[in-house]
């Protein structure tokens, strides 16, 4: 096929949920096929009809309801597999049916060992060569859409492979996939292979010729494209390169690449690149695969930079480190991750974001600060850095509250209840209050915010591991706000009920430091003048 255009067959619902643990329950394939169908993705392999009753469910409901792509069903090259893939395809007017079967010799020595498939290899692969032209016949009784695969073709004698690809193509198949069904091929090896193979079957360019490659080596997808480069126009890849063992080529790997090296590739796709990252987690949460954060495209932190010379570079000009734009594969174009590789101008650009202006006089110190705390977290979050600010504040040294005492009850059948006895410090009084609430934290904060009794809201509450074991420590990080302001607090114990409320009261010990500091201004504002007027010298 002589085109510059690449048609994606996505197996995500096939290969992809063979995976172990990936498997997913029918709604979820048919939203996935719908986000497919919206993704642009040219082939939807929907499922193997005849390996169980919810296989063959999925199959047909995706054919009946899902619009736009080609919907294929894979079928081993048996009569029965094909007849319940051409069965369930059956309400879909764009239908293809997959038929495959072994062509390495190891499988046919392993899979085709009994007698009645022929006493020698040359005998097993005439046996091999006709059921694979068989099932194709027959696959075209249901769709003039056949695709056949060679299995394991990247370790297949090429004499033979070439035999059976011409055929199968003779017989009617209009794709011809050679899989590297194994991982074991490197690129300029699978290169050659393709090459050989549309040299060797003399097709003409109504036959489309396919990659599928599995990631064992980590080749997936450069074997991929090394196989469109040497004249296939099919890639077959999943979202997110889920699959058998270490998964197959990733869909929106192989997109951007074609996309954002088309000067060299000159190919084009369908894909809607704007949905990869939804598509993404889409698979993600059905599958309950967590899709790592270095990974390339999707991954959390394929646009973000952390070193402080990049993130000088991509604030100045984000062609510097990035050759693709977040957005346009759905990211967060939000590129500057904080922690200890960070530089000053990435700390004070997001600083800027946040609406927290550091005067110039103070930025050594607050860097210095935020060095020594990067030191000790593996990333700053916005939480961090409205504390690191507030703590280098001309705020007086003594706090306003003190939490004197708590204590929380919790048990099955009864509402969470606490007690908290605070001390207000600039007077000495002592408030004492209880709650209930929905939760041990929700019932504790509602008791200290009756014994304070000043307005302010909520934010965000926060809590993370910072250590490993049973006895691990807790950090609980609160914003709360007033008006515009924000103010946070941090703290840190093995009881997070014990570190929740003391991140909650030095956020409120904060809001007061600031309350009492607005008194004070609106005193030398006005109350000195109401002193002159009133005669007291």
């Amino acid at each position: 096929m002589s085109t510059n255009r690449i048609v994606i067959f996505d197996t995500t619902l096939r290969d992809g949920e063979q995976a172990p643990g990936a498997a997913m329950t029918i709604p979820e394939k048919i939203q996935i096929a719908h986000q497919l169908a919206r993704l642009g993705v040219d082939v939807i392999e929907a499922g193997f009809p005849i390996s169980s009753p919810a296989q063959f469910e999925a199959v047909r409901r995706i054919a009946e309801e899902v619009s736009g792509p080609v919907v294929c069903a894979l079928a081993r090259a048996k009569s029965g597999d094909i007849d319940a893939a051409g069965q369930a395809l059956a309400g879909s007017k764009k239908t293809r049916i997959h038929t495959f079967i072994a062509t390495s010799d190891i499988h046919l020595k392993s899979k085709f060992a009994d007698a009645r498939y022929g006493e020698t290899i040359e005998e097993k692969r005439e046996t091999i060569k006709k059921m694979a032209v068989d099932a194709v016949k027959r696959a075209q009784t249901f769709t003039e859409d056949v695709e056949f695969s060679a299995e394991d073709a990247g370790r297949t004698d090429l004499d033979f492979l070439c035999e059976v690809v011409k055929a199968v193509i003779e017989a009617g198949a209009t794709t011809i996939n050679i899989p590297d069904t194994t991982g074991y091929c490197i690129s300029d090896e699978y290169a050659e292979l393709i090459k050989h193979v549309i040299t060797c079957s003399g097709a003409g360019d109504e036959i489309i010729f396919s990659t599928h490659c599995h990631d064992d080596l980590g080749l997936a997808v450069g074997n991929s494209m090394a196989g469109v480069l040497a004249g296939a126009r099919q890639i077959e890849c999943t979202i997110n390169g889920i699959g058998e063992r270490a998964g197959n080529a990733s869909l929106e790997e192989v997109v951007m690449a074609l996309a954002v090296r088309n000067d060299h590739f000159q190919l084009e796709t369908s894909i809607n690149s704007k949905l990869l990252s939804q598509t993404s987690k889409m698979v993600s949460t059905f599958t309950g695969f967590v899709v790592q954060p270095n990974k390339a495209i999707v991954g959390r932190n394929a646009f973000s930079h952390e070193a402080g010379i990049h993130q000088d570079g991509v604030l100045k000009n984000r062609e510097t480190y990035e050759i693709m734009r977040a957005e346009d594969v759905g990211q967060n174009p939000e590129a500057i991750r904080l922690g200890r590789h960070s530089g000053r101008h990435g700390l004070f650009s997001r600083l800027e974001k946040l609406g927290i202006n550091v005067a110039i006089a103070d930025r050594a110190l607050v860097y210095d600060m935020f060095v020594a705390l990067a030191d000790r977290k593996k990333e700053i979050n916005d939480i961090d850095l409205y504390s690191l600010v507030d703590q280098q504040s001309n705020l007086p040294a003594t706090p306003h509250y003190k939490l004197e005492h708590f204590h929380v009850t919790v048990g099955s059948g009864k509402q969470p209840e606490a007690t908290v006895r605070i001390v207000n410090l600039r007077n000495d009084q002592v408030l004492e209050k209880a709650a209930t609430g929905d939760g041990p934290i929700d019932s504790l904060y509602r008791a200290i915010d009756h014994a304070v009794n000043e307005g302010h809201d909520l934010i965000s509450y926060n809590i993370r591991s910072i250590s490993e074991g049973a006895d691990a420590f807790g950090e609980v990080n609160v914003l709360i706000s007033y008006g515009g302001p924000c103010f946070a607090g941090k703290a840190s114990s093995t009881d997070v009920i014990h570190a929740s409320a003391e991140a909650y009261m030095n956020a409120l010990n904060a809001l007061a430091a600031h309350r009492a500091d607005e008194e004070s201004i609106q005193f030398v504002g006005s109350g000195i003048m109401q002193a002159f007027d009133s005669g007291t010298a």
